[in-house]
């Protein structure tokens, strides 16, 4: 199959394209490449250094599927310029989407967020549940999301809805929970939480990308589907990454409110099942940073990054 991958360069789209060549695969790989390219190169991948929003630059030709993954990824990025992120996480989306309807493309993938629930009392939340985006970022993945699912009647549409993912990346993100207490603990010795008791369900990386390839692989299972299998408070990733690494904690006022526990059941239902856990992604950090695989680098730090070097040229 001939898959067009957005936000292909990015800290899913690194892991999902080497997966999906290993699979047999073609990609053609799409990015604006703001945090650099760290695909490797490989006669079945083609990479496109393109911008989103200019529909005009996205190549269709000779696809089968599309697995969409660009926006501008979390809340604090997104808020950064609200206009900017509309035109990359939902007007480009509505452009693809029609796009793909008009070049006979039966296959589209949707990566969403589970943050499109905002602060949720409820003990599980189900894809049922009504949403009540809080942010930037939630609102154009809830829109996202509307304007996929309108495409239903002309092409097998999948969305997921991952929790907070976590692990190695080739492309690292820093500043995700699991990742960012163990950076701390690694590099100082000692983990900062803000608050602690608020519970995130949590995706080991490896566990996000093979649910990409599993929807790919069973165009049966459409609709919406969450994607986390470990709900678990702030403090205790702490205190699990302190088991691995010595490290002190303290913890510090929040006024991050964001509280909720995802269901996953429906997945779960399809026959999918994740391989890795949040200690799994706490003990492969820990491993390539004492081989000096891994390292603290500006542009693992996505809010850091685009404040420095984005903004001043995306728009």
């Amino acid at each position: 199959m001939h898959v067009f991958v957005t936000g292909a360069c990015g800290y899913k789209g690194t892991v999902l394209v080497q997966k999906l060549i290993e699979r047999g695969h073609r990609v053609r790989a799409f990015d604006i490449q703001w945090f650099g390219n760290f695909l490797r190169p490989h006669p079945e991948l083609e990479v496109v250094q393109g911008d989103i929003r200019n529909i005009a630059e996205v190549n269709l030709d000779g696809i089968d599927a599309i697995i969409h993954l660009s926006s501008v990824a979390n809340d604090p990025c997104s808020d950064l310029d609200p206009k900017l992120t509309w035109e990359i996480s939902c007007l480009a989306t509505m452009q693809l989407a029609d796009k793909a309807k008009r070049r006979g493309i039966k296959r589209f993938i949707y990566a969403s967020s589970g943050s499109v629930y905002g602060v949720s009392d409820e003990p599980q939340v189900t894809e049922d549940l009504e949403l009540f985006p809080i942010s930037e970022y939630n609102k154009t993945k809830m829109c996202g999301e509307r304007i996929v699912l309108s495409y239903e009647n002309d092409m097998v549409t999948q969305i997921v809805r991952p929790a907070t993912v976590c692990g190695f990346s080739p492309r690292m993100r820093l500043d995700v929970a699991v990742n960012l207490l163990t950076m701390q603990a690694l590099k100082n010795g000692r983990i900062t939480v803000l608050g602690g008791e608020q519970t995130r369900p949590n995706i080991h990386i490896d566990d996000i990308t093979d649910l990409y390839i599993f929807l790919l692989d069973n165009p049966q299972h459409t609709g919406v589907y969450n994607a986390g299998f470990e709900n678990i408070s702030i403090l205790d990733i702490a205190k699990m990454v302190a088991e691995h690494v010595n490290a002190e904690i303290e913890i510090k006022p929040s006024n991050d409110p964001r509280s909720y526990r995802v269901n996953s059941d429906r997945l779960l239902a399809t026959g999918f099942r994740p391989k890795k856990t949040v200690e799994d992604a706490i003990k492969e950090m820990v491993g390539l940073y004492r081989q000096g695989a891994l390292k603290e680098e500006e542009h693992f730090h996505n809010l850091r990054w685009m404040m420095k070097h984005v903004l001043t040229q995306a728009a």
